[in-house]
């Protein structure tokens, strides 16, 4: 695991709205869906606004990784179900949305949403782009390789 730069979480927590692809199981990354996210000192946090049986926090839980963009910072995250901080996770929602309805807040910030914390963790490098990457540049030239050599082995054998 990497951390965040201070320059990531500066702009990260900064920004209006962040965009989360979760990873389904067979890797692949799932559609993104718009969120809000908060800073409180040097971790980021998301909730599923309608708690844990929402499409996307539910996708979250295939393998607790996912794919970020916020502000221009594009990374890879681990995302780490935590329910120690909601009360610090709710002052930094109250903070940074304040100008938002008192209702919207409150949803945010309710029993339901704080079911639903995710912790975002810096993953070290790009790496769920490179091992799909990987799989697929791969597994193209050893088949064709299989099948050139099953070729050349039936003409030779029948000339």
């Amino acid at each position: 695991m990497a951390t965040w730069t201070s320059d990531e979480l500066n702009t990260i927590g900064a920004a209006e709205e962040l965009k989360i692809a979760p990873v389904r199981r067979d890797g692949t990354p799932r559609k993104p869906v718009t969120i809000w996210v908060v800073r409180h000192g040097d971790d980021l946090y998301v909730r599923s606004v309608n708690g844990r049986g929402s499409t996307w926090f539910r996708g979250a839980e295939a393998r607790h990784e996912g794919h970020i963009q916020a502000g221009g910072v594009d990374k890879d995250v681990s995302l780490v179900e935590t329910d120690n901080v909601n009360d610090e996770v709710d002052a930094e929602y109250r903070t940074k949305y304040r100008r938002y309805a008192a209702s919207i807040i409150d949803h945010i910030t309710s029993p339901e949403a704080q079911a639903a914390t995710l912790k975002l963790v810096a993953l070290a490098r790009r790496r769920l782009a490179y091992l799909q990457d990987v799989t697929v540049r791969t597994a193209l030239p050893v088949f064709c390789s299989v099948s050139t050599d099953f070729v050349a082995s039936t003409t030779s054998s029948s000339g």
